[in-house]
């Protein structure tokens, strides 16, 4: 890396850093105050709160990192263009290209840095909120949270989420025949997953159907072996947004090997790739900004035009998610679209500034 590589990176990085840092200062204080409505509840304190919104952090971190980038290179190249170290650069025979690729290589440590939050850090460290929050509000209890319904060879299983780790709620279990048709349905009061992929219903009664029966037997303990693990039970009741790609691809294999529609997931693992990815453009697509109608204006107005550039990438994001689900709409296509129409952009005004 050279010298004018150096500069241009940290010139980048140090912006960004900084904008980031004031960005995850109001998602923590954002995040402690929508908590506030639960304090008290059970052993739920302030304290509680503080640790659940410190442990979201990485989260918050990975959804803002590409509107950091932005802002941050804008920012940050903004400075040098201001002060005309960009304009040096140019007349000393350094070429737009060359500025991009500079800034492009900083795109690339954010994006690395992206990768470790998002598939390292945010997921274990989410769940763990999750947990943090559940556990002490409701003291290991059973509680109406989301739920999740899960097809498992002949059976669906409708599970009720716990706050123990391998403690669920109710669990109700229908038996298919081969040719889909009911054969039984049962209900247990409590689930709690054992080894081997093995589980104990606890209070469990179930209602078998014959072609001139209905046969009903009492609440009784019963263990049965089945595929779904209580591991793949809390990726299926999280956000698909807040799961890393390799669960997500579980999660698609599951739901593809089970005939069943895995396009939210499908969309989710396609879209945080291509979110990923959009950072390297979203710090190039500065270049030409700074260099063009930005060059001599002030930080206040960079800031509100990198604001609004990033607002409506997310926005755009955003809508396209509901659209996906809500519609019978490819959701491959759809999850790279805006990163797509970010590159477009970008390397149209880089193609123009040179």
């Amino acid at each position: 890396m050279s010298l004018v590589d150096r500069y241009i990176v940290r010139a980048v990085l140090g912006a960004t850093g900084l904008f980031m840092f004031v960005l995850l200062v109001l998602a923590v204080i954002i995040t402690f105050i929508g908590e506030q409505g639960d304090i008290g509840q059970g052993q739920y304190s302030a304290s509680s709160a503080l640790l659940y919104a410190l442990l979201n952090l990485p989260q918050e971190a990975w959804q803002l990192l590409p509107i950091g980038a932005l802002m941050g290179s804008i920012l940050g190249l903004g400075t040098l263009a201001r002060g005309n170290e960009l304009i040096v650069l140019r007349a000393s025979g350094i070429s737009v290209a060359r500025i991009a690729g500079s800034a492009l290589f900083a795109g690339l440590i954010l994006l690395a840095i992206a990768i470790v939050l998002g598939e390292l850090l945010a997921p274990p460290l989410t769940e763990a909120a999750r947990q943090v929050k559940a556990g002490e509000r409701f003291s290991n209890v059973s509680f109406g949270g989301p739920g999740a319904w899960v097809r498992d060879g002949n059976l669906i299983l409708e599970v009720e989420q716990r706050a123990g780790t391998r403690q669920f709620g109710s669990m109700l279990v229908f038996e298919l025949s081969p040719d889909h048709r009911l054969i039984a349905v049962g209900r247990a009061a409590r689930a709690s997953a054992g080894p081997k992929n093995q589980w104990v219903l606890s209070g469990y009664t179930e209602s078998r159907f014959t072609p001139d029966r209905v046969s009903v037997d009492p609440p009784a303990d019963r263990t049965f072996s089945s595929n779904v693990s209580a591991d793949f039970l809390r990726l299926v009741m999280s956000n698909p947004g807040d799961l890393a790609a390799a669960a997500l691809w579980r999660l698609i294999e599951h739901y593809q090997s089970n005939a069943l529609d895995p396009k939210v997931y499908v969309f989710a693992f396609w879209s945080r790739i291509a979110r990923t990815l959009a950072i390297g453009f979203a710090v190039m697509l500065a270049v030409p900004f700074v260099l063009g109608p930005l060059r001599s204006a002030g930080g206040a107005t960079r800031m509100v035009v990198g604001l609004l550039l990033g607002i409506g990438f997310f926005l755009l994001q955003r809508l396209i998610e509901s659209g996906t689900i809500v519609f019978d709409l490819n959701p491959i296509v759809l999850a790279w679209l805006p990163t797509t129409l970010l590159a477009t952009v970008t390397l149209a005004l880089l193609a123009r500034a040179r």
